[in-house]
């Protein structure tokens, strides 16, 4: 069989044929081939707090949560999350209808828009974007408006005429990242308030991915849309427990917005996963009741580790953009006398035993960036020590 029915249709649905294999998958298979120290695919080589773990454990063997756990997820968790969106940012929910937990903030992703899409409604994103972005709009059938983040004085920025002329009579959402994944970008008050009028001023629903909430550093802010005039009624967001307490294989994720909103949402989630992660979503609930100081230690932690791999990228000769969210730093290769983040990426582990992520792939528009290559820095201190010594062989 050669991948073609007798009628000659492709076996994959047309929505994802320009897909294909993550790049993530051919990186990681990449790392594991050479022996590379992987710093593309964004994922912690350690655990998580231990109090965390044996949470879980003692739900598993409590039997809570071996079965099927309630569609909306477990009230605990449900309450739990509820609990740190007041304490956090002092937003209110119901936890019986305003809150949904899902299989990963990806999950969350794609449920919402296949929920709140139909075929050639246009979603405005910010470009690069995370991977799934793209693929969930696809499924839905819905159209993609990348608005593009351009290097600006050290850092990606967002043009908000450019964003505010990407909107048109066809456009049902924006879809917004902050943290933004892969540019460590926050985006600020100024910023966010300026989404957030131009969604009441066209009344568009947001779908806002924050599961970088509690990894910002330095200056900057984190500033939920929800909270912004105007938005709690219109606005979609995605938590996620992975990237806050270093356990990204549990995959559990949450939306929270008006009972309207999640219950759409909810429709299309039961037909993807149903429930998931049933004893973790126990242990996620007493994760997020941990004091301040465990995000702070955390958090702080985070950015020593930013700080030692981007000493290192720039000492290899990268130009290295600042981080003030997330756990990735975007670099520029052109100084290295590269242009193609695809060919270097690929060739990075013959080189130097260092796996990253090119841009490019982030991006509707390959051309604005090929020079971009990501590396992400959710490893121990040790590693990216090793790393950053491999990497100055480059210079």
């Amino acid at each position: 069989m050669t991948g073609m029915t007798s009628s000659e249709r492709p076996l994959l649905n047309r929505r994802l044929a320009e897909f294909g294999t993550t790049i993530f998958a051919e990186m990681s298979a990449l790392a594991l081939r050479t022996g590379s120290i992987n710093l593309g695919q964004g994922f912690p080589d350690t655990d998580g707090p231990e109090e965390v773990r044996e949470a879980a454990v003692r739900a598993l063997r409590e039997g809570r949560g071996n079965q099927y756990p309630p569609g909306p997820g477990v009230p605990e968790l449900r309450t739990a999350i509820v609990a740190h969106q007041q304490r956090w940012y002092g937003l209110s929910y119901d936890p019986d209808a305003e809150v949904l937990v899902t299989a990963g903030a990806t999950e969350a992703i794609a449920a919402a828009l296949l929920a709140l899409l139909e075929p050639g409604d246009e979603v405005v994103a910010l470009e690069p974007y995370y991977d799934s972005y793209a693929a969930s709009i696809a499924m839905a059938g819905g159209t993609r408006v990348p608005v593009t983040l351009r290097p600006d004085a050290g850092a990606f920025r967002l043009d908000l005429d450019e964003l505010r002329a990407a909107v048109t009579p066809r456009t049902r959402l924006l879809l917004i990242n902050t943290p933004h994944n892969p540019t460590g970008t926050v985006l600020t008050r100024a910023e966010l308030t300026a989404i957030a009028e131009l969604a009441v001023e066209r009344d568009l629903l947001v779908v806002t991915d924050e599961v970088y909430e509690h990894l910002v550093y330095d200056e900057a802010e984190h500033v939920p849309v929800a909270t912004l005039p105007g938005m709690r009624e219109r606005t979609v967001t995605i938590g996620s427990a992975g990237k806050t307490f270093s356990f990204t294989g549990w995959k559990v994720g949450w939306v929270t917005s008006t009972p309207e909103l999640v219950a759409a949402v909810r429709s299309a989630k039961q037909f993807l996963t149903y429930v998931a992660s049933g004893p973790f979503q126990y242990a996620v609930a007493e994760a997020l009741a941990l004091p301040d100081a465990c995000f702070e230690a955390f958090r702080r932690d985070m950015r020593t580790k930013r700080d030692i791999l981007a000493a290192g990228l720039t000492e290899a000769g990268f130009e290295v953009y600042d981080t003030a969210g997330t756990y990735f730093i975007t670099t520029d290769i052109r100084p290295l006398g590269e242009t193609d983040g695809f060919a270097f990426c690929r060739a990075l582990p013959e080189r130097a035993g260092v796996v990253a992520i090119p841009n490019a792939v982030f991006y509707d528009h390959r051309e604005a960036g090929a020079p971009f290559v990501r590396f992400a820095f959710c490893k121990r201190a040790e590693v990216l020590k090793e790393a950053a010594e491999r990497l100055r062989r480059l210079s």
